[in-house]
């Protein structure tokens, strides 16, 4: 039971479309409606605003860390359940017709809390990735495919197997960004495209 109760917890709270509650707050209307489609603080940030994206990002990591944190208190050994299944919530959300974002802020925000020493690579892999090729697609790819191999290399194996599922529903919600970067079309930073 404690896995069902993990997993019910994760998927309500990372159901929660903040990127659009905060757009159409802001009065800037339905964030779905620009740029690439999805709820996320990339697509938040092609508003124009700065500031509503960054609170996306943070609280959509939130949505991870805090069913993590629960699971932990009351339910241990479920945490990577909670974890697994906030991005699922984030990303399939049914308030939303079972779209959403596309993972990366909650998968950030879990790896964090499973494995704090993990993601601090990770988030150096995506410093360096997102510097060298200006590409936010391939850096957020590139270091979710890295958590699992950098959690594996620090020690920390319990939570390879959560890892990887996130990395997958991460990678299916970017399939068409996947598709563009094949074709040679994936936009730059600043481009001002989609």
């Amino acid at each position: 039971m404690d896995a069902v109760f993990a997993a019910v917890l994760g998927f309500a709270l990372g159901s929660i479309p903040f990127g659009l509650i905060l757009t159409r707050a802001a009065g800037l209307g339905d964030v779905r409606q620009i740029g690439s489609g999805s709820i996320g603080a990339t697509n938040v940030l092609r508003t124009g605003n700065k500031g509503l994206a960054a609170a996306t990002v943070l609280l959509d990591a939130a949505k991870a860390v805090i069913p993590i944190l629960v699971a932990k208190a009351f339910w241990p050994g479920a945490e990577g359940i909670a974890a697994v299944a906030a991005v699922a919530g984030h990303c399939f959300t049914p308030w939303l017709a079972f779209k959403g974002g596309k993972g990366f802020a909650s998968a950030a925000g879990a790896l964090a809390t499973l494995a704090f020493p993990a993601f601090f690579v990770c988030a150096m892999i995506w410093v360096a990735t997102l510097s060298l090729s200006r590409i936010s697609s391939v850096s957020s790819l590139v270091s979710v495919i890295a958590a699992p191999l950098v959690a594996w290399g620090m020690g920390f194996g319990q939570v390879i197997a959560p890892l990887i599922a996130i990395a997958a529903i991460v990678i299916v919600q970017h399939r068409a960004n996947i598709g563009r970067l094949m074709r040679g079309e994936e936009p730059k930073i600043g481009s001002g495209k989609p």
